[in-house]
């Protein structure tokens, strides 16, 4: 661990070009065109929705 020590400038360095490379990529994205072209979803589907008929509280 005594190299950390010695290069933590090193580490800082390549997680601040990490952190600019992000947003450099983030930047180029067109939410407007993306809104546009985006897919249509499938509609939802309530799975849960059954589970209310198995209820035996009344029958005794």
């Amino acid at each position: 661990m005594h190299w950390l020590a010695d290069y933590w400038w090193v580490i800082l360095l390549i997680l601040v070009g990490m952190l600019i490379n992000s947003v450099k990529a983030l930047m180029k994205v067109d939410p407007k065109r993306y809104l546009d072209n985006k897919p249509e979803l499938p509609p939802h589907r309530d799975n849960n929705d059954k589970w209310d008929n198995e209820d035996d509280w009344g029958k005794k």
